[in-house]
């Protein structure tokens, strides 16, 4: 009677340790991220063919995707496939994997776990790449108000963000310069460098479109020889005329030849994007200020006498990164002639760490960031990468990445929704472009109520079936022993 008790016993208890298991998933029912347990039997040694009852073998994690559930929170976040997030347990001093994306911001400024766990991934550090007008120009405390530009570039290698500020330009473009030479008004310094403005972010995003390092671009140069303006600019009624880009400039006889030539200079001054420079022998010379621009001037004139256009430098357009670089040059120099201050801030992710895991904490306090003096801003993330806008800047902070293992269901669960390497789990490997990050987005468990329920009352018939076994190998051991008596 004694193996019948033993299979009694055995299935009592393995069916306990399965009721255990299974009410554990249906408690986590709505634990985010959650993978539930599976439990699997197995039976024991044979004697001459007899069974010595059943075990319950190993309980593993079923790491089937659960469904996804569209929060809107700025934080969460769900990995769409294999892999886990990776966090950091800085009272344990150890790195921890987690399916639950449900983060928050520390007090320190760090995305963390709900639970206090540090989300580990790339960040893009506290020393961006700063140009500027001045030395002097300091980001966190000068007063750029405009937002000139903001382009997110994204190569093999790495990610980053260009933003451009400045002052307010048009309240500080005043008229000024020496007539026939640099004089410009306030409104043309203003049309000069919202132009360049224009010109600037055409260049980005045909960068973004095409990352490569590109050639300069030049711009063009035209000039005309008045050689006789000394003589035909001589009294009233004489004018000295010429067509730029379809529109006419003329300029009438006032005081003196040269007077009426510097005159004439600085009405060409005041076309959007070009400067114009007249000197004492009657040359004009007329310069694109937007490198690569092509200007077209024609049926130059004084009086009744037609003069010779010569193009001494011809526009030639940039491409890149290079294009890039010189309008940006030409852009702070129109905004400095405005009274203005500009400012270029790179933020860059080097996306070459990733496969080799090396990650750190990723911050997400701007003025930590040496980016803004505030703090504060509004969330956006693209397939684990984490931006940070204020108005119209957009600025790059970091990326939450993924990794998975050769042998997940070796991953030992620890609790607080997070599980520890194991030997048998394999090494840690980079899931960067075949997992993606879902963004307002949490995984649920993958637990099902009404499976969990069903099993439930699969595993209490399996306890008591298994009790009855007990009972009646217990009756059977009884007569037994009542017979030797």
């Amino acid at each position: 009677m004694m193996p019948a008790l033993w299979n009694g016993i055995s299935g009592m208890n393995a069916y306990q340790n399965a009721l255990t298991s299974e009410s554990n998933n249906v408690a986590n029912i709505n634990t985010v991220g959650y993978k539930a347990d599976t439990v699997s039997f197995a039976d024991q040694a044979y004697t001459n063919g007899f069974g010595k009852g059943t075990q319950a073998g190993i309980v593993t994690k079923d790491f089937g995707q659960g469904d996804f559930k569209l929060t809107g929170a700025d934080y969460d976040l769900a990995v769409n496939g294999k892999g886990f997030f990776t966090v950091y347990d800085a009272n344990k001093d150890v790195t921890l994997y987690t399916r639950a994306g449900n983060f928050r911001i520390g007090n320190d400024g760090t995305l963390q776990t709900a639970n206090g766990f540090k989300v580990q991934g790339l960040s893009v550090g506290t020393t961006p790449t700063v140009s500027s007008t001045h030395a002097t120009v300091n980001v966190m405390s000068y007063p750029f108000t405009e937002t000139i530009s903001s382009q997110v570039i994204e190569t093999q290698n790495e990610i980053k963000t260009i933003n451009a500020k400045s002052t307010d330009y048009v309240q500080t473009a005043v008229s000024g310069g020496i007539s026939g030479s640099t004089y410009k008004t306030a409104s043309a310094k203003i049309s000069d460098a919202i132009a360049l403005t224009t010109a600037y972010n055409s260049a980005l995003s045909s960068y973004s479109s095409s990352p490569v390092a590109g050639t300069s671009p030049v711009a063009q140069i035209d000039s005309i020889a008045f050689a006789s303006f000394a003589t035909d600019l001589t009294q009233s009624g004489d004018y000295i005329e010429v067509l730029v880009n379809g529109n006419s400039f003329r300029q009438e006889f006032d005081t003196d030849a040269q007077t009426t030539m510097n005159m004439f200079a600085d009405k060409l001054s005041s076309i959007q994007g070009y400067d114009a420079v007249a000197d004492t022998a009657g040359n004009i010379t007329i310069t694109s200020l937007i490198p690569g621009s092509d200007l077209s001037i024609g049926s130059a004139k004084i009086n009744n006498a037609t003069f010779n256009v010569t193009t001494t430098t011809a526009s030639v357009s940039g491409s890149g990164l290079a294009n890039v670089a010189a309008m940006q040059a030409a852009l702070s120099t129109s905004i400095q002639r405005a009274g203005g201050d500009f400012i270029n801030m790179v933020n860059t992710l080097d996306l070459t760490t990733e496969a080799s895991l090396t990650f750190t904490n990723i911050q997400m306090k701007l003025d930590t960031l040496n980016i803004s003096a505030n703090q504060f801003g509004e969330p956006e993330i693209d397939n684990g990468v984490l931006y940070l806008k204020q108005g119209e800047n957009k600025f790059l902070v970091g990326k939450v990445t993924v990794a998975a293992f050769t042998d997940q269901e070796e991953l030992d669960a620890i609790g607080d929704n997070a599980y520890a390497v194991t030997a048998d789990a394999g090494t840690a490997v980079s899931m960067a472009g075949i997992t993606s990050v879902l963004s307002n987005t949490l995984e649920l468990s993958n637990s099902q109520l009404s499976e969990g329920l069903v099993n439930l009352m699969v595993y209490q018939r399996a306890f008591e079936a298994n009790s009855k076994l007990f009972s009646a190998a217990d009756e059977f051991l009884n007569i037994a022993i009542s017979l030797k008596k």
